[in-house]
């Protein structure tokens, strides 16, 4: 059984979560808060497994009550709160928020696969437990003799879901502004939270940081980010936004990308596979591997979740398995030698 405690300044937003989670019968509502201080005590009352967040509340706020929760009885919390919020929601990323949806998300008619989606997600958030401190050196796994050799690189695809904000925060703010390639993009997000994204990451890395929009050209030193619901695919010269069904459930989908980029770049890309639930990501790798690209997987011990990068490496097409620190400084070993974008 699952112990939620509710935090919302809404009695209807409370009622509305309290019906969603209590229809799988693995989640019980142990409480409600109406402010952050409520949610403070009734954190210390209660020993909630998992807390859903509101941000903007009276009282104290929720990023204030995030920041204290997680200073003095760290417990996985949940934002849930409105679309004009989201830059603030990446913010709580930083304070030790897990991840956040818009509320409009639980008062749609959602499909029963959106559903179990977004019941697994809070199920394997309210087993984190505090992340284990790691030391800080290279576990990359001994690379094919003479697979790996400085080539031209025209892009750096990246996948990443659930952790994904501050994990890609983490590498993308030890680029330097002349990092020689785009990066191109897919973070799983709530519907409506990309431009919120983009906003919040632009104040975390010297390179530029872009929603990506259709027929562009991308440029090297910036980050292009998949806006929701819309693939994001390398299509010749340009990056093209499409329609169609999700893949492994996401759209974007980060094996729409890496497919593309390995048509497109061939052996002249680098794909990276960070923290996140599922297996997005891992047929892409096959493909860019099998282009003569080469792959990155963020290691066990610094991913939040370790789906997307353990399915990644039991492809057996992973080149390097490495810590989150020291991604960055792959990268631009990797890189050293730009490529034009033609």
């Amino acid at each position: 059984m699952i112990k939620v405690l509710i935090v919302d300044d809404s009695s209807l937003a409370r009622s509305i979560l309290r019906d969603f989670l209590e229809d799988d019968a693995q989640f019980r509502v142990v409480g409600e808060a109406r402010n952050g201080l409520e949610a403070l005590q009734k954190t210390h009352l209660l020993n909630p497994d998992l807390i859903t967040m509101d941000l903007e509340m009276p009282v104290m706020s929720g990023l204030e009550a995030i920041s204290i929760i997680m200073g003095d009885m760290p417990t996985p919390i949940v934002v849930i709160s409105v679309k004009s919020s989201a830059k603030i929601a990446y913010e709580a990323t930083m304070k030790g928020a897990l991840e956040f949806y818009s509320k409009d998300v639980f008062t749609l008619s959602l499909g029963r696969e959106q559903r179990l989606h977004i019941y697994e997600t809070l199920k394997r958030i309210s087993g984190t437990g505090i992340k284990r401190k790691r030391l800080d050196n290279d576990h990359g796994l001994p690379l094919p003799a003479g697979r790996i050799k400085l080539r031209p690189i025209r892009a750096v695809v990246i996948a990443a879901s659930t952790g994904g904000p501050k994990a890609l925060m983490q590498v993308f703010s030890r680029l330097p502004a002349n990092f020689p390639v785009p990066l191109i993009t897919v973070q799983h997000n709530s519907s409506g939270f990309d431009k919120g994204f983009v906003q919040w990451m632009q104040g975390y890395t010297p390179l530029e940081v872009r929603l990506a929009e259709d027929h562009t050209i991308p440029r090297q030193g910036t980050i292009y980010i998949a806006p929701t619901d819309t693939h994001l695919i390398i299509q010749g010269r340009y990056l093209a936004l499409i329609g169609g069904e999700p893949v492994q459930n996401q759209k974007p989908a980060a094996d729409m990308l890496f497919k593309s980029a390995a048509r497109t770049l061939g052996a002249e890309v680098v794909s990276v596979v960070l923290t996140g639930m599922g297996s997005d990501g891992a047929e892409g790798t096959v493909a860019i591997r099998e282009a003569g690209g080469i792959t990155i997987a963020q290691d066990e011990a610094s991913a939040l979740i370790y789906g997307m990068p353990k399915a990644a490496l039991e492809t057996g097409c992973v080149d390097m398995v490495l810590p989150l620190e020291n991604i960055p400084s792959r990268l631009i070993a990797l890189t050293g030698i730009g490529g034009l974008w033609n």
